[in-house]
């Protein structure tokens, strides 16, 4: 809206002030605004409303298609629709869409994360973009019983003032039918140094999407190859499944606040492609646990470093939740890919559903004086340390033989 010189005359200054200010602020980290879908629209909250189309009836979003604010409780049929927090959310019929502008800070990255829940169809999606970048979200596998999950995407901002969009790309019989979203947040992200003594970028997974305090769920990292918008800077998801990040504040965490737990097997990897130098010896260390989830044992990890691939078990220890693991190996390349993921596809024991696995945190590569694995060599190489896996607890030592 453009304002006349003559009404210039008379509005207040401090409103034009005011006005300026929020069209140009760059967007906070935490929930979008009215993100959680709560507040008020033109007409009030009416379960009878029913659908909208087209024009937006939800404040601070524009709205394409069939357009639908649900509230808790509220049954369709026989089935209660999922509102994953608070009293309301938002579903998104056959080729519908919500959209938000944004005033962002133009080159930064930045992670989007919203919470999601399917209705009818069971192979439903959802397609979330800035544009140019755009990445489909595949809602068939549920990670809880809840229902729903929240996921996380990074994108980089291309220009000052980018435009957020959630899409249900899916064209079902029943118009109705459509993904639930809610609770939409944004985090800017950062991308850590390397310190001086570890090759590996974010090894504590402390830089990560925004995480709601009061969401115990965690939040799904789906498959990024791209390190350059990761959600967790540094890494790049490798396979068709999720893995989970988690927080101190609801699960167990070998250090620090921030982790990550693999879920599905070999579904669910998460890799780095560290510096390093040719035909130097380095060594892998990590810290392998339980996120005190109710995750049935066993659990075990499949560490990857170079050429070198071992596999560990997580041995409980009354003491500790997690024990830490080293793998030696000699580099190749100026590169070097290190990877994870969980030896067993496991569920917790309280529900027997909700996917869990074994917790990763503190990934450090740093140079050693190994030189090489040498299996069934129970000594030293001239003095050197042995070239053996080895994992610790507070109480014990244990030695894995490195293949």
């Amino acid at each position: 809206m453009v304002l006349s010189s003559t009404r210039c005359k008379w509005f207040p200054v401090n409103v034009l002030l005011l006005l300026t200010y929020s069209a140009t602020a760059l967007v906070e980290d935490g929930l979008l605004p009215n993100g959680d879908f709560e507040a008020t629209p033109p007409g009030g909250f009416s379960s009878e409303a029913g659908l909208s189309e087209g024009e937006a009836t939800i404040p601070s979003w524009k709205s394409n298609g069939t357009v639908e604010l649900v509230e808790s409780g509220q049954k369709q049929g026989g089935m209660i629709l999922i509102v994953p927090q608070g009293a309301h959310a938002v579903r998104l019929g056959n080729d519908a869409e919500i959209s938000q502008e944004i005033a962002v800070e133009k080159g930064s990255l930045y992670s989007i994360t919203f919470s999601a829940a399917r209705t009818c169809a069971q192979l439903e999606s959802l397609n979330v973009s800035v544009p140019p970048a755009s990445q489909n979200i595949d809602l068939q596998t549920l990670y809880s019983v809840q229902g729903w999950d929240s996921y996380a995407l990074a994108f980089q901002a291309e220009e000052d003032n980018v435009r957020v969009v959630f899409r249900n790309p899916g064209m079902e019989d029943d118009p109705t039918c459509g993904p639930i979203i809610d609770n939409i947040a944004i985090k800017k992200l950062f991308v850590p140094d390397n310190a001086k003594d570890n090759a590996v970028v974010n090894g504590d997974f402390e830089e990560g999407p925004w995480m709601f305090r009061n969401a115990s769920l965690g939040v799904l990292l789906p498959t990024k190859l791209d390190e350059e918008t990761s959600s967790l800077p540094g890494w790049i998801f490798e396979s068709n499944r999720a893995v989970r990040y988690i927080d101190s504040y609801h699960f167990s965490v070998p250090g620090s606040k921030r982790a990550i737990e693999l879920l599905s097997g070999k579904e669910g990897i998460i890799s780095q492609m560290v510096e390093t130098k040719p035909n130097k010896p380095y060594r892998l260390t990590f810290s392998l646990g339980h996120a005190r989830d109710s995750c049935k044992q066993p659990l075990a990890i499949m560490a990857f470093a170079g050429d070198q691939a071992q596999n560990i078990h997580y041995t409980p220890d009354s003491n500790s939740t997690f024990q830490t693991a080293n793998l030696n190996f000699t580099a190749k390349a100026q590169r070097t890919r290190v990877a994870f993921y969980s030896v067993y596809y496991n569920t917790r024991t309280d529900d027997m559903s909700s996917l869990c696995g074994p917790v990763v945190d503190d990934v450090r590569v740093e140079q050693s004086g190994c030189k090489g694995i040498t299996p069934g060599f129970l000594g030293g190489v001239f003095g050197k340390p042995n070239c053996y896996v080895w994992t610790q607890t507070k109480s014990k030592t244990e030695k894995y033989k490195g293949i």
